[in-house]
């Protein structure tokens, strides 16, 4: 690990690691330096306080429930679910949810084998559609793993063929639950349109 470099006064240190005299710095180059600087420093603060008031919401909204549930003598154990918050007037909502990530074990590859032998023995007349929604749900993304939502998508279909049940199965058994991420959203409602919009808490949203 390098050690930092001390940047002497009257210089600047620049993007490639030499050092530059203030004095040899254009005007705008100090100016663009500066607003940049700035900006970043405020988002990174921004960021932490936007951290801190989520931290404070979940702690906020399980607190709440522990009180809720202690009127029937019960303590809340295990997982945490989703929670849906809605004030008195029915103005404001808060949505505690909790986002399983789903990964698959090697048992996906059984079920993309028996949904090979499948699609060999089909008849030129069965749903091309079908071998397009396989095909795609296979696919894999430059990190080499496959869509949880399409490969889910292929146990919706209707399909009364014994391997194709088996291979349904095998996906099934090669679900796991990776890790589990809480979100809090929270939300106002729109008296005009009669629906709750979404409180943004996101730069691009607003």
């Amino acid at each position: 690990m390098s050690e930092q470099q001390t940047i002497p006064p009257g210089y600047w240190q620049s993007a490639n690691g030499s050092l530059v005299p203030v004095s040899k710095i254009n005007d705008i180059d100090k100016d663009r330096h500066r607003c940049v600087t700035d900006l970043v420093k405020a988002a990174k603060k921004a960021s932490a306080d936007l951290v801190a008031f989520k931290l404070m919401s979940m702690q906020a909204v399980q607190e709440f429930v522990d009180r809720s549930l202690a009127e029937y003598d019960v303590k809340h154990g295990g997982k945490k679910g989703n929670i849906t918050l809605v004030s008195f007037d029915g103005k404001f909502k808060v949505v505690r949810a909790m986002q399983e990530s789903i990964v698959f074990d090697e048992r996906l590859q059984a079920a993309k084998l028996l949904i090979d032998e499948c699609v060999k023995v089909w008849s030129k007349g069965s749903n091309d559609n079908i071998k397009v929604l396989i095909n795609d749900a296979f696919q894999v993304d430059k990190k080499g793993s496959v869509n949880t939502g399409r490969i889910l998508n292929l146990r919706t279909l209707k399909i009364d063929d014994e391997k194709w049940l088996r291979a349904m199965q095998a996906i099934g058994d090669s679900m796991k639950v990776a890790s589990t991420k809480p979100y809090i959203r929270f939300y106002e409602l729109d008296e005009r349109a009669g629906d709750y919009v979404p409180v943004p808490l996101d730069l691009a949203a607003l």
